[in-house]
């Protein structure tokens, strides 16, 4: 029976303080970048991948869905552990299983292994991944040096899915597939060399401050379900029952979950984080912006190929514009920003733009001009240049030493949670609306428009209903608590 009483939990060692920050930034930031790259990167190499291992269309899509489970599932574990055995310990452990797994699939001959080594890469991707944000916001402490931290970090994740595109266009085209992969090596190496000598080592809470081994079952196993459903949505159907079945244990598990950390002793993850405003507005923001985003992100690029018949290359290179704007924007001149306004006003200026600029998207025409009718939109991606630091510092605001790897995995589930629901709903309504447009015998890039136009309106519906999630839920950010504190001391002190 789970206990009803709880204890007090151990203050962990504070985090030693960082030698060279600049440094331990590029560490965290480079293995955030591998990360980043690997899950866009294979996204325009699905085709060479598909001819030279025979896969078949349902397979084909056990690329990114082995990948996307294993990372998405065991993110809030591995954040947890981070607090337990050490943030720096999980993401040496989590960047070499991550690098070894990254040369598994390059070496691959079949499709199993390629798979196989896709869910040993997201493994890897967990553990790295849901440590960074903790490591970052206990190394960088002062609000405008954390503000900029999170702007180079958010930058590297934010403009490093366009990049991958680019590059996983080019080592296709100029080498092969396999290469996609195998560039993870040096990349690896040098981010695990760099890690040894610049990051502080923290020894964690202990295990015995946090090991509850069924609330790790229950999260883990229901996370993973929760994410198998959504994911096979696109070859099943969202009424199959399998996906309801499924969907319906993974919810039973959570709330499983839920119930347990409030009866445990010593819970996995305490309540008392998911009892903060900022956090839990800005996970469900990020959520839907995510989901959202997947309609930019992914289906553009299909629109480029399939409609516009651009090659793999030539659908990077137009994506890069974003990248660029997407990076002028985070790293110029989004801690100013957050600083002088606020992150919430910020957060809301940054979905404003990606909400025209899916709206405006939906009008894309079957004959489009880059020149004309996208390139000046590729600039509105800017926005997720404001609209990410900001999400990422309110979303972090409530992170002590305690439970900062687990905020952060919490926040990297949500965002995991967020691409699986965007593949899933726009990817399948868009499908769903081409058949529908090829049996009224509309000629094939009508339909696929007509497709990718539903995906871009239904995406800008859920960047609408992030906006109202932040304007509502999300009433003051850190800016404005430290000022109303600033005047508090000040009249004390008259």
């Amino acid at each position: 029976m789970p206990s009803s009483t709880t204890t007090t939990e151990a203050t962990p060692p504070r985090q030693p303080p960082v030698e060279r920050p600049t440094l331990a930034l590029a560490v965290l930031a480079a293995g955030m970048l591998m990360i980043t790259l690997d899950g866009s990167i294979v996204t325009v190499a699905m085709p060479a991948i598909q001819q030279d291992l025979n896969f078949t269309p349902a397979g084909l899509s056990w690329v990114v869905n082995a990948y996307l489970i294993a990372f998405g599932g065991l993110l809030l574990l591995t954040g947890r552990l981070g607090d337990l055995l050490g943030r720096r310990r999980l993401l040496l452990t989590g960047t070499s299983v991550f690098t070894v797994a990254s040369v598994l699939a390059g070496a691959a001959g079949s499709s199993g292994l390629l798979i196989g080594a896709r869910f040993l890469q997201g493994v890897g991707a967990a553990m790295t991944s849901a440590v960074s944000l903790g490591i970052l916001v206990t190394l960088f402490t002062e609000r405008t040096a954390r503000s900029r931290a999170i702007a180079v970090f958010a930058f590297t994740g934010a403009a490093g899915a366009s990049i991958g595109q680019v590059l996983g266009g080019v080592l296709t085209d100029v080498l092969s597939w396999h290469w996609i992969f195998l560039i993870n090596l040096p990349i690896g190496l040098a981010t695990l060399w760099l890690a040894v000598r610049v990051l502080p080592a923290d020894r964690g809470l202990g295990l015995r401050q946090g090991a509850d081994l069924w609330g790790a079952a229950l999260v883990t196993s229901g996370l993973v379900l929760g994410i198998y459903a959504v994911v096979g949505v696109e070859e099943h159907g969202w009424t199959a029952g399998s996906t309801l079945g499924l969907g319906a244990l993974a919810v039973a598990l959570l709330v499983g979950f839920v119930v347990r950390q409030a009866r445990a002793a010593i819970p996995l993850m305490p309540l008392r984080v998911v009892r903060s405003r900022s956090v839990v507005g800005a996970n469900l923001v990020q959520m839907l912006m995510v989901a959202a985003l997947f309609s930019f992100q992914i289906v553009l690029a299909l629109y480029l190929q399939q409609v516009l018949d651009y090659s793999a290359l030539a659908t990077g290179l137009a994506m890069l514009p974003a990248a660029v704007a997407i990076g002028t924007v985070s790293l110029g001149v989004s801690a100013r920003l957050n600083a002088r306004f606020g992150e919430r006003r910020v957060l809301l200026a940054g979905l404003a733009s990606l909400i025209t600029l899916l709206a405006l998207l939906s009008r894309v025409p079957t004959d489009a001009d880059y020149v004309t009718d996208l390139l000046p939109l590729m600039f509105l991606a800017g926005g997720f240049g404001l609209a990410l630091p900001a999400l990422t510092s309110l979303g972090m605001s409530q992170a002590g030493e305690r439970d900062a790897g687990l905020v952060s995995g919490l926040f990297n589930t949500t965002q995991q949670v967020g691409m699986a629901l965007g593949v899933a709903v726009l990817s399948t309504l868009a499908a769903e609306r081409t058949r529908d447009a090829l049996a009224r015998g509309e000629a094939l890039p009508e339909a696929l428009t007509d497709g990718y136009q539903l995906a871009f309106r239904v995406g800008a519906g859920l960047l609408t209903a992030a906006f109202l999630v932040a304007f509502t839920v999300l009433r003051s950010g850190p800016a404005r608590a430290e000022k109303a504190a600033e005047k508090a001391a000040e009249g004390a002190a008259r």
